[in-house]
């Protein structure tokens, strides 16, 4: 059961105070405060764990400061969008927005290698109006003789390089809670030039462990990948995890499925889930073209295929973009024949731009 309270209730008043405690003598319940930051307000609801059948919607809505009840059978409580529940919400980290109503592009390198190579990717970026990238230390590979990443020992000179160039959110892979410390420890020693938005990719998607450890913590905003062989209500629930355990600043990544029938891309590109995800939920989602398409393969019309999938999520409504650049493609250390080149970017920026505004266009046809 989810109580909604009234919009902006303070949670030092006499009201607040009074809820809770009268929540706090109801046998075998416990409960759990989450806010929300909307357009204009802050949105408050408490979730009530427990043997919550016998409570009366009517008595649980006349309580100080309840707006209404909603009785929650649906699997995804924390993160999920209830029955009649059509608030926008979002979340701000570092200076940039999160939300299902907005688009943001992180092109970057899928493992940093060279200094070199980092700082060419961020001045790119600079240049081109971009404040957010991708940046792989820690990399989980399919064989155990595969590059691994540099790990913590990048990470100080990748935080600084960012902070040079203005980049403001790192999107960074983690395979081990010891990372998200590692990762800490970095920013607070260069003096938190930029921010970092962990990653859980899609080998960890059902790491419990590891999602609950994100979870748990409340500095980092966390973008979880759709686990390339699992359904996608196994995947919403793994993010379910993460927001259970208090942090609730979750982006869902579609990267594609692992199956034969996306042949002869890497995978099956599944940017049709990016309008379900979105119903289903209130997290913003990314899409990642590059781990779908796998390859540079460039279509009869003179576009890249990455290019066309892309427009294809974007369209759909995509709130976020994860794509591989590189100033070198032939030295990058992983995936380096998907990565697109360095003055491909701002090219690969404008037809994010006319798919975004032929979205927007959409909507307002719709009535959005």
């Amino acid at each position: 059961m989810i109580l909604i309270l009234t919009p902006d209730i303070d949670p030092a008043g006499a009201e607040f105070r009074q809820l809770t405690g009268h929540l706090a003598g109801l046998p075998g319940i416990s409960y759990r405060i989450h806010s929300e930051r909307g357009e204009e307000q802050l949105l408050t609801e408490i979730y009530l764990i427990g043997h919550t059948a016998p409570l009366s919607l009517d008595e649980m809505a006349a309580l100080p400061g309840v707006e209404r009840v909603v009785r929650v059978s649906e699997e995804y409580r924390v993160l999920g969008r209830h029955k009649d529940d059509h608030r926008s919400t979002h979340f701000d980290y570092n200076g940039v927005r999160f939300g299902q109503d907005n688009l943001n592009v992180f092109a970057g390198l899928c493992a940093v290698d060279v200094p070199e190579h980092v700082e060419a990717m961020m001045k790119a970026l600079r240049d081109n109006g971009q404040v957010c990238t991708r940046m792989g230390a820690y990399k989980p590979r399919t064989s155990p003789y595969a590059f691994q990443g540099h790990g913590a020992a990048c990470l100080p000179w990748v935080f600084e390089l960012a902070g040079k160039y203005g980049i403001k959110v790192i999107a960074m892979e983690v395979t081990h809670e010891s990372h998200v410390d590692e990762i800490r420890e970095a920013l607070d020693r260069t003096g938190k030039p930029t921010g970092v938005m962990l990653q859980i990719g899609t080998r960890n998607t059902q790491n419990f462990e590891l999602l609950k450890s994100c979870g748990r913590q409340q500095e980092f905003p966390v973008l979880i990948k759709r686990g390339f062989g699992i359904t996608l209500n196994e995947s919403l629930n793994a993010a379910e995890y993460l927001a259970s355990e208090g942090n609730r600043k979750v982006v869902f990544g579609l990267r594609g499925m692992k199956t034969n029938m996306g042949d002869p891309h890497r995978n099956l590109v599944d940017f049709a889930h990016v309008p379900t995800v979105k119903r289903l939920t209130r997290m913003p989602v990314c899409i990642d073209p590059s781990h779908s398409v796998g390859g540079r393969f460039r279509a009869p019309d003179g576009l890249l295929e990455v290019q066309h999938v892309t427009a294809q999520g974007v369209i759909a409504g995509a709130n976020m973009i994860l794509v591989d650049f590189h100033p070198n493609p032939s030295k990058a250390l992983v995936d380096g024949p998907q990565a697109l080149l360095l003055e491909e970017l701002p090219g690969f920026l404008e037809d994010v731009a006319i798919a975004r505004e032929a979205y927007e266009k959409r909507v307002k046809l719709a009535g959005g």
